[in-house]
């Protein structure tokens, strides 16, 4: 019964964040920048206030821990985690712009790539081990896109580059296991927002005073941030992430069909081909999870989800 609450768990976060662009849709009036700036304002100050109420023995326990570490290992957590704040602002200004400026379809087929492209970055920057099978569907999923580059180059390009950005995010954390992760997000948030504060004055537009945006905006920190990353850090509790990771296609799935049915966005023949191979190389690369009684019990990992 147990193991059934973090399934739904796993399976809320992701199917709730197909339904990002409901909130941010109707921002698309207001500067990508903008959104970014508010967006992580309003989270680290939203983090911040769960961590203080809520989490101080975590906090505790995290900075005793950070303490008790050699100086090598503080260094390469800091290093981490700001990093790792860095890759994940880039990730979001990228998909918000290309959410309201490019295409929904664009922004969903990013997190379609996303789990390959990050297999393939911890193989050449992490030195980890593909089989044939993760090999057969990363050819599968470079020739999909190649198919969608004809007359399309702009949306493949912006959907590799939002793919990229979180990828090596994910990269990027791989190693970063020695502190709470809720903790880290929020840390990684403080430092971005420390970032982007010195160019919000000049870069930013006029203060916004429509209603809308600001309700808007409490949805995306609420709704699409705080609680399906909840929602995702109590998954990992109790189920392991390759489990959890072949739910994220959740995600991308939900936005394409929004897309096409609410946004009216239109798909050609090619595209819709080229979407079938991704499924396609998506079910080879998870193969394993799959199709586990063919695996003769050997357990799998999806790589680059945790």
């Amino acid at each position: 019964m147990r193991i059934n609450k973090y399934y739904l768990a796993a399976f809320s976060a992701f199917f709730i964040w197909g339904f990002f662009s409901l909130a941010l849709k109707p921002l698309h009036n207001y500067p990508s920048l903008d959104i970014l700036f508010y967006r992580v304002f309003f989270s680290v100050i939203v983090m911040v206030l769960i961590n203080v109420a809520f989490r101080r023995n975590v906090m505790k326990q995290n900075w005793n821990h950070f303490k008790n570490m050699t100086l090598k290992k503080r260094k390469s957590v800091v290093v981490l985690t700001l990093g790792g704040g860095l890759f994940l602002s880039s990730n979001w200004f990228v998909f918000i712009y290309v959410m309201n400026h490019v295409s929904v379809k664009t922004a969903s087929l990013a997190y379609l790539i996303c789990p390959i492209l990050t297999t393939v970055f911890a193989f050449f920057i992490l030195k980890e081990k593909l089989s044939k099978w993760h090999w057969i569907a990363v050819t599968i999923s470079v020739f999909s896109c190649v198919l969608l580059s004809f007359n399309h180059f702009e949306d493949i390009f912006y959907s590799l580059i939002t793919a990229a950005t979180y990828a090596l995010y994910l990269v990027s954390q791989r190693k970063n296991s020695e502190l709470d992760k809720f903790l880290i997000l929020n840390i990684q948030l403080l430092f971005t927002a420390i970032i982007l504060l010195p160019f919000y004055p000049d870069y930013s537009g006029v203060i916004p005073v429509e209603p809308l945006f600001y309700a808007c905006l409490l949805v995306i920190v609420v709704f699409f941030t705080i609680i399906p990353l909840f929602l995702n850090l109590y998954a990992l509790n109790g189920i392991n992430s390759s489990a959890v990771g072949i739910m994220i296609y959740i995600n991308p799935i939900i936005g394409f069909l929004l897309a096409i049915f609410y946004y009216n966005e239109e798909a050609t023949s090619l595209q819709l081909f080229s979407y079938f191979l991704i499924l396609v190389s998506i079910a080879v690369f998870n193969k394993k999870l799959i199709f586990p009684r063919k695996s003769k019990g050997i357990p799998s990992k999806l790589e680059g989800l945790k």
